[in-house]
């Protein structure tokens, strides 16, 4: 018996695109990556908006922010994903009988599919008066401010990196208005060493900061997640 040492006898499960005419290389290796991501695949079969739903749905799990009943602001939320996995655990359907019942409120720049359990509005969040909006939305402070915002792509790479430091900065802002004592908060950043004034500025505000990259995130990706715990509130003005 002769052994079959070529691997031929292995049977290769990995979809394979060809590049067709007019398509760019890159959007072929893309929609490869897509067709081979387990988490695209999981995100269908679970009935989420995008794989993005597991990085917050991973987090979650470590830090138990989206607990029943929290209030909860996700700014830049297109496609939903998050909002998804938000309206779920904090109950804002009231699905859960005897929990307590949540809001989530969804911020973005354009119209988005509407998701049941959630309230989603056209709002950019650096307007004036922005912070006021989404309490009243809420009916009070937020416990949660979490976002998975990325500037559009420049293509050069320290130039994004400032950009969405820069996008998480504001964010962090708007979430120093809006927050509840305890409060929590939550942004994709990319490592490249121009975070630290951001992290010094919430190390000020938060009790516990934590930098994490998710198993749902790509490997090849210089994106982490940072997850700030335990609101400590605004520093009351100084006197004159």
């Amino acid at each position: 018996m002769v052994k079959n040492t070529s691997g031929r006898g292995m049977r290769d499960l990995r979809v394979r695109v060809k590049t067709a005419r007019g398509r760019k290389l890159s959007s072929t290796r893309w929609l490869e990556r897509q067709l081979n991501d387990p988490y695209v695949q999981r995100a269908k079969a679970e009935g989420y908006r995008g794989r993005a739903a597991f990085k917050i749905l991973e987090l979650d799990d470590k830090y138990r922010f989206l607990v029943p009943g929290a209030r909860v602001v996700d700014l830049g939320c297109a496609p939903g994903g998050w909002c998804q996995v938000a309206v779920r655990r904090v109950n804002s359907l009231g699905e859960k009988q005897g929990k307590k019942v949540g809001r989530v409120i969804g911020l973005d720049l354009q119209e988005v599919e509407p998701i049941p359990g959630a309230e989603i509005h056209v709002l950019d969040f650096l307007a004036d008066g922005a912070d006021d909006l989404v309490k009243d939305w809420l009916g009070g402070p937020a416990d949660v401010v979490m976002s998975d915002m990325a500037a559009a792509s420049s293509g050069h790479k320290q130039t994004d990196h400032l950009r969405i430091v820069a996008l998480c900065e504001a964010a962090a802002q708007l979430a120093f208005d809006v927050l509840e004592e305890g409060g929590t908060f939550v942004a994709k950043v990319l490592a490249g060493g121009a975070e630290s004034e951001l992290q010094s500025l919430l190390k000020k505000r938060f009790t516990k900061v934590a930098n994490v990259k998710p198993p749902a995130s790509r490997s090849d990706s210089s994106e982490k997640f940072v997850v700030a715990t335990g609101f400590k509130g605004m520093p009351e003005p100084e006197a004159d």
